[in-house]
């Protein structure tokens, strides 16, 4: 087979792969695993860089050295291996196809030979462990209920594209022990450990549950929960959502501040991405111009990223439709075709694809908007930003109302991620579009506190107040929203934007002259 990686042996979930002599076994046994070579040497190739996309043509040179074979031949050994790895389980596979692209492997490489003094290939995205749950009750029979908790926590953030989840079989192999984090980081990779204990009085359960990163053992998130409990397969998943809804913008707010402890001249192409996202949810224009050319660096970093591309999209879009520092009609074009190209590079990407539905609502497109925010959904059903984007199309479609839903659960899932500002500007929208003006007015009012520098918020703060006859009140805002932002002002309320209907744009405008605005 020829080198496939810097280990020798490659511990899987169940399986040991063993270069040195071609062959696949199963872990607790010890027997071969029955397997044609050719499925082996493409094994052999992902694993030896597993986490990263290969081209087809590499794995082909790799296996047929010298021999001409048709693209079927690998489709086939990359169907035997999944049937083996996966139990034949399609949707769990081990092994993703990029279309038009290659495969990666994207299951869980537990870690090498310990004889060898070389070390596996880490992921290169952060990586989560879900240790099992300690039982610190007496009831022996509650350790089914906390390892179900862990179980369906680990099930919840495997939809999340952005984290490497280590598996359960893996996971439990820590069960009962004591072990250090920096122990798991050192064999699962650049790592965030939930660590939870349980412990029942009567027919009352107290959950605590925390994150804790692996590098320098310091702790980022804890919680408690005390439940009585009288369905106990309702309280495994009301624990199972809190804690999951409460990790998920740890992880985020954990990888973001790793990146930018890292020199600007060390970044790889994840950690500018952080760096990106990190200064475009700042909002303002000096941010948003960093957090563009953070995602270009990510692009130039590794074209074949997605979060690159299509935070690329967002930073020149927010630069076009806020600051104004963009043609907007241009930069619709390209920050379409830059979310395209995500979804093209990785069609499993839910946040590439909420991106796209993103950028086809800021052109009006509200049914393939919608389209791309539920089929992001259906990949990644807890993730905020396709929530938003499904509440943003629905608000502006005409559904204000059905909207607010999926709003609210964008921003309880995420409530400080870069788009917190834009989707707290959502419900406000929604409310005026409502004619539910004075709960327009604390929503808006809410966005002002926790993002002083949003330029909008000023805008239809003013219509509100207009609307209501706050005269005084509505003035002191149309001040404050055309000095923060004369350019941008004038372009959308002279001009209709694209993603605002005619009677919605009406609608706001009335609200502006009654507010004083004499243009």
């Amino acid at each position: 087979m020829g080198p496939v990686g810097p280990a020798d042996i490659f511990l899987l979930e169940r399986f040991r792969f063993d270069r040195r002599s071609g062959g696949l076994f199963y872990r607790d046994s010890g027997a071969p695993v029955l397997i044609g070579s050719r499925a082996l040497g493409v094994l052999g190739v992902l694993l030896g860089r597993a986490g990263d996309l290969i081209s087809k043509d590499e794995i082909m040179s790799a296996v047929w050295p010298d021999t001409v074979v048709e693209d079927g031949n690998l489709t086939v050994q990359i169907s035997a291996l999944r049937r083996v790895l996966s139990d034949g389980k399609s949707d769990s596979s081990a092994i993703l196809t990029v279309p038009g692209r290659g495969y990666r492997f994207v299951g869980a490489v537990i870690g090498h030979d310990p004889g060898s003094d070389r070390s596996l290939p880490l992921p290169d995205k952060p990586s989560i462990a879900v240790l099992p749950f300690a039982n610190m009750s007496s009831d022996a029979e509650q350790e089914f209920f906390a390892d179900g908790i862990a179980e369906d926590v680990i099930t919840a953030l495997s939809c999340y594209p952005s984290l490497f989840v280590i598996a359960r079989s893996s996971c439990l192999t820590y069960k009962g022990r004591t072990v250090g984090v920096k122990q798991v980081s050192a064999r699962i990779g650049r790592a965030l450990c939930a660590r939870s204990s349980l412990r029942k009085s009567g027919s009352r359960i107290r959950v605590a549950a925390q994150l804790v990163e692996a590098e320098t053992g310091t702790h980022v998130w804890a919680e408690r929960y005390d439940r009585d409990l009288t369905d106990i397969f309702a309280v495994q998943d009301e624990i199972t959502e809190a804690v999951t809804i409460a990790v998920t913008p740890a992880i985020a707010g954990a990888e973001q501040q790793r990146a930018m402890r890292k020199p600007a001249a060390s970044l790889d192409a994840w950690a500018a991405y952080q760096r990106g996202l990190w200064h475009l949810g700042r909002l303002t224009k000096d941010d948003n111009s960093l957090a563009e050319k953070f995602f270009q660096r990510a692009v130039e970093l590794d074209p074949t990223f997605a979060g690159g591309h299509w935070g690329l999209a967002s930073a020149q879009f927010e630069a076009a439709s806020i600051f104004r520092t963009r043609n907007l009609s241009e930069t619709q074009i390209s920050a379409e075709n830059s979310a395209r190209h995500a979804v093209d590079l990785d069609g499993t990407d839910a946040e590439a694809r909420s991106s796209l539905g993103y950028m086809l609502l800021m052109r009006g497109d509200y049914e393939g908007a919608l389209s791309e925010a539920r089929r992001a959904l259906a990949i990644a059903p807890n993730l905020a930003a396709a929530h938003g984007t499904l509440g943003g199309a629905l608000t502006f479609s005409g559904r204000p109302k059905d909207a607010r839903e999926f709003l609210e659960m964008c921003i309880r899932l995420d409530p400080f991620g870069p788009s917190s500002a834009i989707r707290l500007h959502n419900v406000a929208q929604s409310l005026y579009f409502s004619r539910e003006y004075g709960a327009a007015v604390e929503a808006l009012q809410r966005n002002i506190r926790a993002n002083p520098n949003h330029p909008l918020a000023y805008r239809w703060l003013a219509a509100s107040l207009g609307q209501l006859g706050r005269i005084n009140e509505a003035k002191e805002s149309l001040e404050k929203t055309i000095a923060i932002a004369p350019v941008s002002f004038n372009t959308h309320v002279r001009e209709r934007a694209p993603w605002l209907r005619p009677e919605d744009h009406a609608h706001m405008v009335e609200g502006l002259r009654k507010a004083g605005w004499q243009g």
